[in-house]
């Protein structure tokens, strides 16, 4: 996990870290995961992660080998002795820079062999011999890729917050630009989507971030996350017409039509976009626990959007529009009406949709007198008090 992106490569452990999602996902086929666990057996052989196969193999997901096993200990142990050696050699006759990168050294090869609290421990004791923001900076994003490996959602928030306190300091945009994506990610892996599109876009134009995905997979939730974030006109403006969206989205399958028949309320050719983005959001190990939740928001922004344009409209006509039956309309906005998500009402004899949308003068006027009744009782305990 020493990759930070600098070669615009995918970091291995991330790429080794959705493997292993894969591998627990009963959509994937048998087939597949032979040729799954084969990488993954690969990829912690070669960087001797004896605790991840350890754990693995408890798991049922690889085979137990006890000689391997022995062999990667041994291998670690002896690293290990010579990177202090390299440390106590540093420390002795050579100056504080060869003493910091030392350290450091030793940091990357915990990461690498999987040991995430000694990893931790030996980026603190790294950063006590780190003098400049930048280099510290660089020791937060490690920090955040081990958060990301293991989906602790804890570590990646408080080193976020360490950051931009670090921000504070000094810092470059570079390092600002890529904080930002790994804060737009995390926020969209804590199902904040509206905080991570905002992000997401803002770092449109600087993305740098390629150990973690690529930028055709960065555009791909940029998307995703906008449309159920953004209104009909900013989606226009920052996404629908993005030149540095337009550029790539056609390499995505599927997401072009998911976004230009939203926005051009082309309402059928949505729904079948929309089922061929599903195994990928599926297949996602940032998407995939928020799976049910996304899908029934997308539904509440397109039903939303074609009911706005209506004050009354036939169920026939709007199951029509969507390509599907009456009777699944009918079902489909029962359950959003019924959880608040849309403001209309079925009239089931005549086979019509009204819409109620709220008045907001009219609220605002409800919640003002609501809140002088309340003022006015307060205000008569309060005088019982007195007189009392």
């Amino acid at each position: 996990m020493d990759g930070a992106g600098e070669d615009g490569k995918l970091q291995p452990h991330l790429v080794l870290a959705h493997k292993l999602f894969l591998l627990s996902q009963a959509d994937v086929d048998d087939l597949a995961k032979v040729d799954l666990r084969a990488d993954v057996l690969a990829a912690v052989k070669s960087d001797d992660m004896a605790a991840l196969y350890e754990s693995l193999a408890a798991d049922g997901v690889l085979e137990m080998d006890a000689a391997l096993l022995a062999e990667m200990r041994a291998r670690i142990e002896e690293e290990i002795r010579k990177l202090d050696e390299k440390i106590a050699d540093a420390e002795e006759n050579l100056g504080e820079s060869e003493v910091r990168e030392a350290h450091l050294a030793k940091s990357l090869y915990f990461i690498r062999v999987g040991e995430k609290e000694k990893a931790l421990e030996q980026l603190k004791v790294t950063e006590g011999k780190t003098v400049a923001v930048g280099q510290k900076m660089d020791l937060v994003f490690y920090t955040l890729q081990i958060g990301l490996f293991y989906m602790d959602f804890d570590l990646i928030s408080k080193s976020i917050d360490k950051a931009k306190n670090l921000f504070e300091e000094g810092g470059d945009w570079e390092r600002k630009n890529r904080l930002k994506v790994y804060e737009g990610l995390y926020f969209m892996a804590t199902r904040n989507f509206k905080k991570a599109a905002s992000l997401f876009l803002d770092s449109i134009s600087t993305f740098t971030t390629y150990e973690l995905f690529t930028y055709d997979t960065f555009i791909f939730y940029t998307v995703l996350t906008s449309v159920i974030s953004l209104d009909r006109v900013s989606l226009k403006q920052k996404v629908v017409d993005a030149p540095e969206i337009l550029a790539v989205i056609g390499k995505v399958p599927h997401l072009s039509e998911f976004l230009n028949s939203l926005y051009n309320c082309q309402y059928k050719s949505f729904f079948i976009a929309f089922s061929g983005l599903t195994e990928q959001i599926k297949l996602d190990r940032y998407l995939q626990p928020h799976f049910r939740y996304y899908m029934r928001e997308v539904r509440t922004v397109v039903y939303s959007q074609f009911l706005e344009s209506y004050k009354s409209v036939t169920m026939e006509a709007m199951a029509a529009a969507f390509g599907v039956t009456v009777d699944f309309i009918d079902q489909e906005l029962s359950r959003f009406i019924a959880a608040g998500k849309l403001h209309c009402k079925i009239d089931k004899v005549a086979g019509v949709l009204e819409t109620n949308r709220p008045d907001a003068r009219n609220a605002f006027y409800q919640a003002t007198i609501k809140q002088g009744d309340f003022l006015l009782n307060r205000i008569q305990k309060l005088s019982r008090v007195i007189d009392l």
